[in-house]
């Protein structure tokens, strides 16, 4: 039986999370893999884990399109990547290398 990761791509995970604690925005443009950009890059992985974990919420933005849909942190999601990010700092640099290179 094979294990499915909660986070498919940390290093991807933990970028998005820093990004979106910056104020980025993510852009979803469509359901599949690589419909979903943060600060114009594509999100692979990151965004499923954000919306199952409740991270982020959609927003309704006056000057975007109608058929896409754009999301910020909740309160709930900016205290998480405010400790996510504080303990991958705390990791030694090669096991964050590790960790980005194994996804």
């Amino acid at each position: 039986m094979t294990e499915r990761r909660i986070i498919a791509d940390r290093g991807e995970f933990i970028d998005a999370l820093r990004a979106l604690r910056r104020g980025g925005v993510m852009v979803r443009v469509g359901d599949l893999s690589g419909g979903c950009l943060l600060d114009g890059a594509p999100l692979y992985s990151a965004h499923r884990t954000l919306l199952e974990y409740r991270l982020v919420d959609e927003y309704d933005n006056p000057q975007g399109f109608a058929s896409v849909r754009y999301y910020r942190l909740n309160p709930r999601g900016r205290e998480f990547a405010r400790r996510a990010c504080d303990s991958w700092r705390r990791r030694p640099l090669l096991e964050r290398l590790a960790l980005r290179l194994a996804g």
